[in-house]
C-alpha cells in the first residue's frame, strides 16, 4: 500500500507540473539544435534522409519486392517512423539527468519532469513524422480512414511505456554510469529484432511468440495494422494487447516507484 500511495503522490506531483513541463518541452527542443544555422529544422532532416537513404537501399539497390501487396517504402515507413521515436525518447530520457545535473540540487524544481520532457520534445517531431505517413500514403493513392485513428491509441502506449522505462534508466544511470550503454546496446538489439525491415509473418510459431515478447513489437505492429491492414487492436490479438498492457503497466509502476525512492539520493552522487 506504501508503494501504490508514493506512486500517486509521484503522479500527482507532475500533473500539478504540467505546465511548467510544457514550458521546459519548448525549451529542450529548440536548445537541441541552439546555435546551428538551420535550427530546429534538423531535427526533422536527420530522420528524413536517413528513410530516403535506407529507402534507396532497399527499393533501388536490392529490389524489395511489394511487402503484402503494398510499396515497400509504405510498409516500412510505418514501421521505421514509430521505432525512432520510441528509441530517441529511451536514449534521451537515460540520460535527462545527468544532462541536467544542474537541477538536481534546487529543490523547488521536480527532477521527475526531465524524463517527461524529452519524451514530449520528441514527440513533436514524430507527430510531424505521422504526418508524413499520412501524405506519403495519399501520394500513392491510399484514402484515409478510420483505421488510421487507432495510431494515436498506440502512440499513448509507448509514451506510457516510455515514461517507465525512462524514469526506470534515468535513475539508474545516475548510480551506475553505464547504463546509458547498456540502453544503447539493446536498443541496436531490438531494432533488428523488431519487424521494421522484415515481415514476421515468414517466422515459425515458436520463434514469433518469442519476438512478440518485446513490447515495441506491439507498437510498430499497431501503427501497420492502423495504415496497411485495416485492423482493430481488439480484433485479432486481443491477448496480445492483454499482455502489452501488463508489461507496461508493471513497468510504469516499477519506474516511477524507483525513481521516487532514489530521487532524495540524486544529489549525493553528482
Amino acid at each position: 500500500m506504501n508503494a501504490i500511495r508514493q506512486f500517486l503522490a509521484f503522479l500527482a506531483e507532475l500533473l500539478t507540473k504540467r505546465h511548467i513541463i510544457v514550458e521546459l518541452t519548448k525549451a529542450d527542443f529548440k536548445r537541441k539544435y541552439l546555435g546551428s544555422y538551420l535550427g530546429i529544422f534538423w531535427a526533422f532532416i536527420h530522420p528524413t534522409i536517413y528513410i530516403a537513404i535506407v529507402w534507396f537501399v532497399f527499393q533501388v539497390g536490392f529490389k524489395t519486392q511489394p511487402m503484402d501487396n503494398f510499396p515497400f517504402v509504405l510498409w516500412m515507413l510505418s514501421g521505421i517512423v514509430p521505432w525512432f521515436f520510441f528509441a530517441e525518447c529511451l536514449s534521451s530520457g537515460a540520460s535527462s539527468i545527468v544532462e541536467n545535473s544542474f537541477l538536481v540540487k534546487k529543490v523547488v524544481f521536480s527532477i521527475g519532469m526531465l524524463p517527461v520532457i524529452k519524451i514530449f520534445s520528441s514527440l513533436i517531431i514524430h507527430v510531424f513524422f505521422i504526418l508524413i505517413i499520412f501524405t506519403m500514403f495519399g501520394i500513392y493513392g491510399y484514402s484515409p480512414s478510420l483505421y488510421n485513428l487507432q495510431v494515436f491509441y498506440y502512440l499513448i502506449c509507448a509514451i506510457i511505456l516510455l515514461l517507465g522505462l525512462s524514469w526506470l534508466t534515468s535513475s539508474l544511470t545516475l548510480f551506475i554510469r553505464d547504463t546509458g550503454q547498456i540502453v544503447n546496446m539493446i536498443l541496436q538489439f531490438a531494432f533488428w529484432m523488431t519487424p521494421i525491415f522484415w515481415s514476421p509473418k515468414h517466422l515459425s510459431t515458436n520463434t514469433l511468440n518469442l519476438i512478440k515478447l518485446n513490447p515495441v513489437y506491439y507498437i510498430v505492429e499497431g501503427y501497420r495494422e492502423s495504415f496497411i491492414y485495416k485492423q482493430w487492436f481488439w480484433e485479432s490479438h486481443y491477448t496480445l494487447t492483454i499482455y502489452f498492457w501488463s508489461v507496461t503497466t508493471f513497468i510504469f509502476f516499477v519506474g516511477a516507484i524507483v525513481f521516487r525512492r532514489l530521487r532524495p539520493h540524486f544529489a549525493d552522487v553528482i
